[in-house]
């Protein structure tokens, strides 16, 4: 009767969670004995805290393994499934001594194959899975082992076609972890606190992105108007830093429930050309509403909470303040979050980790401790700024210098929506912010902010000013020769340095005037530069990155741009920029849906539609990495030459150099 009432409670258990409880992942292999004698090699992986049960147990006990295979009169079963030692211990559940498996089962059955056309032998297995305080119901497994005899030919062509489907995204002679040469810094296995630490400094890196510094102007146009007591005015400022902290933090809770979920989404989302368009029309918005033209606020109905007054209303507007920074942000927030997504969720950094001493499996905790992290890095900045317009409002004879900081950030919310407008332009590849085009709006941008503080401009809320201080004069020049720097982009100048700005025009091949790349013969197509690479017999780099990728454009901008580099990416190197969020579609015989493995041995679909997803899969799956910029070398055989490199490692010009250096006499050796 308990043995029943267990499935009967299982079973509602998996209906409910059906998508949480896959504790047992089961492979299965062929060992070749002697002439016509195999082994069939039956694995089961199973997660921490689960067990699965021997194929000899007591009746009234769980559903025990068992293996059912489909006869036929090619092959012929010598004896029964020998199963690995069982660990006998009470078991709770069924308050009996059981022989279970925890961790890892093999499970061996001996055949003799009788004719030599068999290519395969399938059957299936049952089992049921079992923790400390609950067992799930019983599962079935279709089992499938496949031959490939001597004399079993098939047509070489198909044999080629075969190949090179399987090796279009997953190229099985990268070997990331033993690389021909000892350049790069081989990606490390992170504890949880490591990857705590790991959020934390992602959260510091989005504070100094384009997109989360406008949050800071308008965070403190919102608090302005909160209560003039200090006490109550630190109190909402903590409330917002930990409403941040927990918007963060609760984004990684689908990837509990949903495990398997792809790490690349997020970057797919941050480059969405009509994300960026979104933008582009909400900092336009900011921007008037800094000009003081109408002011931004909260809808009223969500203050008005039946019996909480206005301290819940000042509640529920500060939850969606902090909720209103995570959305708005998330154009530049999502590749940092997509990083440690890839870094926790990826199946080459997901085995096994430890913490406080216990090996745990548990993945999704591990990007939960670094959203975690990077939510905190971000709240608490915020909450400070939060706090800061009380203080401001005590300071005396504010007067109307607010009003005119409000109107310069305006400005800058002017020029960071061209920003975004530029990103969705670049992706869709429209043509209609080039480079110059992009230098021609920002300097009208900071021409009419020197105006303004010239006194030439003026907006609603100005106040009369009679006298300039010098503080205003000082900023007002420097605003006055960064037009002038500007200008000379405008007219497609390229002698002129930009990279104070690198990273944030459009790249200095897409221009009306300039349209070669500044690098010779640059590849976008992995399969026409491997092609080349072979022809001439030069290493490969390369280069994963995207229209959209501000850290791309600044190795472009800052180190590509380089004597030395330039003349190794020219003379020495193939070079093959791959753009992982081109949007361009793949001709109608090249779009296909390909079978993937979730890192808990599963199979899913996923659909090749466009260029980059071409390439982004080609990324995550070779690479087991979806952060751009990521630059790899390898030979024409496509062999790596040393480990991968990103952004941190690639914007430093000597070690670039001593990258590339590096990679240069791991080909030579393997030429000799």
């Amino acid at each position: 009767m308990k043995k029943y009432l267990i499935l009967f409670f299982g079973s509602i258990f998996l209906n409910l969670f059906s998508q949480i409880e896959d504790p047992v992942n089961w492979s299965f292999e062929i060992e070749e004995i002697s002439k016509d004698i195999y082994n069939l090699v039956i694995k089961a992986d199973i997660e921490q805290g689960w067990s699965i049960y021997s194929q000899f147990v007591d009746p009234d006990g769980p559903i025990p393994t068992s293996f059912t295979f489909i006869s036929d009169d090619s092959f012929e079963l010598i004896d029964s499934v020998i199963e690995s030692a069982p660990n006998t211990k009470f078991d709770p559940v069924f308050q009996m001594n059981l022989a279970a498996f925890q961790k890892k089962a093999l499970f061996t059955q001996k055949v003799k194959l009788l004719s030599d056309t068999i290519t395969s032998i399938s059957g299936e297995l049952e089992f049921m899975a079992c923790n400390s305080t609950m067992c799930l119901p019983p599962d079935y497994v279709t089992m499938e082992f496949n031959f490939k005899k001597k004399n079993h030919q098939q047509n070489s062509t198909e044999n080629k076609v075969i190949e090179e489907y399987q090796n279009r995204y997953k190229i099985p002679s990268i070997n990331l972890e033993e690389p021909l040469g000892n350049c790069g810094n081989k990606k490390q296995e992170k504890s949880l606190w490591g990857v705590f630490l790991l959020g934390i400094v992602g959260g510091f890196i989005a504070l100094l992105t384009p997109c989360v510094f406008p949050m800071i102007p308008l965070t403190v146009s919102f608090f302005t108007k909160g209560s003039e007591n200090k006490m109550k005015a630190i109190y909402n400022a903590a409330l917002y830093g930990l409403f941040i902290f927990l918007t963060y933090t609760l984004l990684s809770l689908p990837f509990h429930l949903m495990p398997n979920i792809n790490p690349e989404v997020l970057n797919q989302i941050s480059t969405n050309p009509w994300l960026n368009i979104s933008f582009f029309f909400i900092f336009l918005v900011f921007a008037i509403s800094f000009f003081g033209y109408f002011e931004i606020t909260l809808p009223s109905s969500w203050s008005n909470t039946a019996g909480s007054g206005r301290d819940v209303g000042g509640i529920i507007g500060i939850f969606f303040m902090a909720l209103t920074l995570a959305i708005v942000s998330f154009s530049c927030t999502g590749p940092i979050l997509g990083s440690l997504l890839a870094g926790t969720l990826s199946s080459a950094t997901a085995d096994s980790i430890s913490f406080l001493g216990f090996d745990t499996a548990l993945v999704s905790m591990k990007l939960t401790l670094a959203m975690a992290g990077f939510g905190i890095a971000l709240g608490l900045p915020f909450a400070l700024f939060a706090a800061f317009p009380t203080w401001l409002k005590s300071l005396p004879k504010s007067g109307g210098w607010l009003n005119t900081v409000k109107v310069v950030l305006g400005f800058l919310e002017i020029a960071l929506a061209i920003k975004f407008l530029s990103n969705a332009d670049l992706v869709e590849q429209w043509g209609l912010i080039k480079r110059e085009t992009f230098f021609i709006l920002w300097t009208l941008t900071f021409l009419g902010l020197f105006l303004y503080l010239c006194g030439f401009i003026r907006f609603p809320h100005d106040s009369p000013r009679k006298t300039i201080t010098s503080s205003r004069a000082a900023f007002t020049m420097c605003v006055f020769l960064f037009v002038i720097y500007l200008i000379p982009g405008s007219i497609g100048k390229d002698w002129w340095s930009y990279k104070l700005l690198s990273g944030f025009p459009p790249p200095k091949y897409y221009s009306y005037l300039n349209h070669e790349h500044q690098i010779n013969n640059i590849f976008h197509d992995y399969y026409k530069g491997l092609e080349h690479a072979q022809k001439v017999n030069k290493p490969v780099l390369v280069d994963f990155t995207g229209w959209a990728c501000v850290n791309c454009r600044k190795v472009e901008d800052d180190v590509w741009v380089d004597k030395k580099v330039k003349e190794l990416l020219n003379n020495k190197y193939v070079v093959v920029s791959l753009y992982v969020d081109e949007k361009i579609l793949l001709p109608e015989n090249e779009q296909e849906t390909i079978d993937i493995m979730t890192r808990n041995g599963k199979v899913k679909k996923k659909k090749i539609r466009t260029i980059g997803n071409k390439w982004s899969t080609l990324q995550s799956l070779t690479f087991a990495n979806n952060t751009q910029p990521l630059h790899v070398l390898i030979t024409p055989n496509q062999e790596l030459l040393g480990h991968p490199i990103g952004y941190s490692a690639a914007k430093s010009v000597n070690s670039y150099i001593n990258y590339l250096e590096c990679g240069l006499d791991a080909f030579n050796l393997v030429k000799k």
